[in-house]
């Protein structure tokens, strides 16, 4: 297995399964499929090893694996968004929203109108995401190093 083929494999599972309209929805508890893909990442890593996986390489693939999910996630949200009613739902739901909540100042109002009636949102989606999700996947690898770290084998006895 490559270096890099757990980690983008991790990140192939976060980006799919956060992209999906139901199981999406379980990344509102603390990002679970982004640290399941972290977890997921470091299993792989050390397969076909037999000592675990040191900290900074878990470290560094749950990283890769978040930040690889965050961009799957935000161009497929992309594509959504752009196509067809889906993105025109969006936008109006979110217009709604804006307007009808009289605490958020008029200047915002209109910024945040702009923004979501823009072809710029995937890009301030990806400002926002690719970050977050870096981070929660590289605490689901190191997390999933805590819980699948291999015990090393005894010395074998001479005979």
């Amino acid at each position: 297995m490559s270096r890099y083929q757990p980690a983008l494999l991790g990140g192939l599972f976060i980006g799919v399964v956060s992209a999906l309209p139901v199981l999406g929805s379980a990344n509102a508890c603390c990002c679970l499929w982004v640290v399941v893909g972290g977890v997921l990442t470091v299993y792989l890593q050390q397969q076909n090893r037999a000592t675990g996986v040191e900290t900074a390489e878990a470290a560094l693939g749950g990283l890769i694996a978040g930040a690889v999910g965050a961009l799957l996630y935000v161009a497929v949200l992309g594509l959504i968004l752009r196509g067809g009613s889906a993105g025109v739902a969006f936008e109006q739901s979110m217009r709604a929203q804006i307007d009808n909540n009289a605490q958020i100042p008029p200047e915002a109002r209109d910024w945040m109108i702009r923004v979501f009636s823009s072809r710029a949102l995937p890009f301030v989606m990806a400002m926002l995401v690719v970050p977050t999700y870096a981070v929660f996947g590289m605490l689901g690898a190191l997390l999933g190093r805590a819980l699948l770290k291999k015990k090393p084998s005894p010395p074998s006895q001479p005979v």
